[in-house]
């Protein structure tokens, strides 16, 4: 594990039965610098392979797949090949506390009015450059939502000050002059709130913001849109859900998103439930969880419809949280199986000159992405 950290690689799993493989996973490690810590997230990984190999046995849908093992690393030795790495690391690090002074960690969010195809169709940030959101450097504003209602075009983000360590759900109206202002809260509980997924539903707007340190999932209606949310709903009670996606498809409703069972990464792992209607009742799909894969579980904006395909947005960890984005298309969703292609990464571009994004979502012609700082 040591060598594999330090080579740059990341660990990948396979479930084999009788000398078969049935089951891969690429578990994803929050923290690599730390051999403790990315051997926690690597069980976790396992253990949730195992669930799902055993969750299709069961089903009766597991069966053989395709088998590319990584090659062996030769054996370096734990002093010479792991501590230049980790010495490394640790410098690297103190050099980014430095340059981020107060900040221990830093998003922007961006956005852009055009016509015409954006970054879900052309699969890069071309085209018009963005406009950060701008801050007053005592927050940070992250997972960007818009909404457009009646001709007026809606921002919605977490908002986290650094003084409280906690974020909120704000909003900001897009100007005539085509511009935000600064986003004012409209949603706060005693727990994290983040990923705002705002949307309409029978002649009213809701929103399923992540809440996953409350270990529950709400449905937020608006009682004054935009300003006022009341608790309509609880639709989870005693998960540890992450961004979890909202979508209505042939008569039933669905949400995707990754689950944490106990340890591990809360990124790494999809999961997905489905009701007869929003409010519920929610049940647990019978082949959860899933997916293990760092790079194609986490959903990172609300599924885009192209033509008569569905695509979900998925954040991609192979490098780091916040790393880079891939668009996924939905192959099939059902009670009895869910497939998705392989994700289409998001290259870079001069509209928007960072080393990744997180977030996409579009309302009309305004487009919205977010990275890390």
């Amino acid at each position: 594990m040591a060598e594999t950290l330090a080579s740059g690689r990341l660990p990948e799993l396979a479930v084999r039965l009788d000398g078969v493989t049935v089951a891969r996973g690429r578990p994803m490690l929050g923290d690599r610098l730390w051999l403790s810590r990315s051997c926690n997230d690597l069980l976790a990984g396992a253990i949730s392979l195992v669930a799902q190999s055993v969750a299709r046995f069961a089903a009766g849908e597991l069966a053989p797949i395709a088998d590319s093992p990584a090659p062996m690393l030769r054996n370096a030795g734990f002093v010479r090949h792991y501590l230049p790495f980790f010495c490394r690391g640790l410098l690297d690090r103190a050099v980014q506390k430095l340059r981020l002074g107060r900040r221990p960690f830093y998003w922007q969010v961006a956005y852009r009015l055009i016509d015409g195809p954006g970054v879900a169709e052309t699969g890069q940030l071309d085209g018009k450059p963005f406009t950060v959101l701008a801050d007053d450097g005592q927050r940070f504003y992250a997972d960007p939502f818009v909404l457009e209602r009646d001709g007026r075009h809606y921002l919605f983000v977490e908002e986290f000050p650094y003084a409280t360590g906690r974020g909120v759900i704000s909003v900001a109206e897009l100007g005539a002059d085509g511009n935000f202002g600064v986003p004012r809260v409209v949603l706060e509980e005693k727990h994290h709130l983040s990923y705002p997924q705002v949307f309409a539903h029978a002649g009213e707007i809701f929103m399923i913001p992540e809440s996953a340190a409350a270990r529950e999932l709400v449905l937020y209606r608006a009682a004054q849109f935009p300003d006022r949310w009341v608790r309509d709903t609880v639709l989870l009670t005693d998960k540890d859900f992450n961004d979890a996606t909202l979508l209505e498809s042939d008569g039933r409703f669905w949400l995707l998103g990754t689950e944490r069972f106990g340890y591990g990464s809360a990124s790494d792992t999809m999961a997905v439930y489905s009701a007869p209607s929003l409010r519920g009742p929610w049940v647990a799909h019978a082949l959860n969880p899933i997916a293990v894969d760092h790079s194609a579980a986490r959903p990172g904006g609300a599924f885009i419809r192209h033509g008569d395909a569905l695509v979900l947005p998925v954040q991609n960890g192979s490098r780091a949280y916040g790393g880079g984005l891939g668009l996924m298309r939905l192959d099939r969703l059902d009670e009895l199986d869910v497939r998705f292609a392989p994700p289409r990464p998001i290259g870079p571009g001069p509209a928007w000159a960072r080393a990744g994004i997180h977030t996409l979502n579009r309302a009309g012609n305004l487009e919205v992405v977010d990275s890390a700082g």
